[in-house]
């Protein structure tokens, strides 16, 4: 009997992805921490859209540190707003100043 293939794209839902970095929005300035959480079927799109996300929002440069697979929903804000729209399609940039 041959077992399924485990694989880390196997989960019941969307995936949802959450980004930890930090954003320039001026030249040589300090960053602003981020959390970008979006849905999306890998993690190189997962980048993209972070990315493309953060240019629309004025970004000139991030340092993204972390990407990670929420297996979870949040409930505690603004995580779980965030999950929300993500999963209508939306990209969620959390900002922490």
């Amino acid at each position: 009997m041959m077992a399924a293939a485990d694989n880390d794209n196997n989960l019941d839902g969307p995936m949802i992805f959450i980004i930890i970095g930090k954003g320039y929005e001026v030249k040589d300035g300090e960053g602003v921490d981020l959390h970008i959480m979006l849905q999306a079927p890998d993690d190189d799109s997962a980048v993209r859209g972070a990315l493309n996300a953060l240019s629309e929002e004025g970004f000139l440069e991030a340092d993204l540190d972390q990407i990670g697979v929420l297996t979870d929903e949040p409930t505690e804000e603004p995580h779980a707003s965030a999950y929300q729209g993500a999963l209508e399609g939306e990209v969620s940039i959390i900002r922490f100043e």
